[in-house]
């Protein structure tokens, strides 16, 4: 079994939802990190979502606000959350490109 360490970074994220990390095909991703920075003049609320088998959804964070110049480690230190084959994780902001996303991985294949 292969294992990579992998980073999705994301520039700009608004308010359609973006995917910022989509598990491959015969890989189990374990994301170890998923921050997002306001990159906005303004406060915004972020959205996280898990999508599984391309239909089954559920939020890690919603409505959560994050300051002007801040940010928001939503998975990281203890917390890990592990992906199968072709699940996603999707982010979107209050605010047209008002985020950036950073999603650290683990992948085994």
């Amino acid at each position: 079994m292969a294992n990579a360490f992998k980073n999705s970074i994301t520039g700009i994220i608004g308010t359609e939802s973006h995917r910022v990390y989509k598990a491959p095909g015969s890989t189990t991703s374990t994301v170890i990190g998923l921050s997002l920075a306001n990159i906005s003049a303004a406060e915004v609320n972020a959205n996280v979502l898990l999508i599984a088998n391309t239909s089954f959804q559920a939020h890690l964070i919603r409505n959560a606000p994050i300051p002007v110049g801040s940010s928001l480690v939503v998975i990281g230190g203890d917390q890990k959350v592990v992906l199968e084959a072709a699940d996603e994780m999707r982010v979107k902001s209050s605010a047209s490109a008002s985020l950036s996303a950073v999603v650290s991985v683990l992948e085994q294949s």
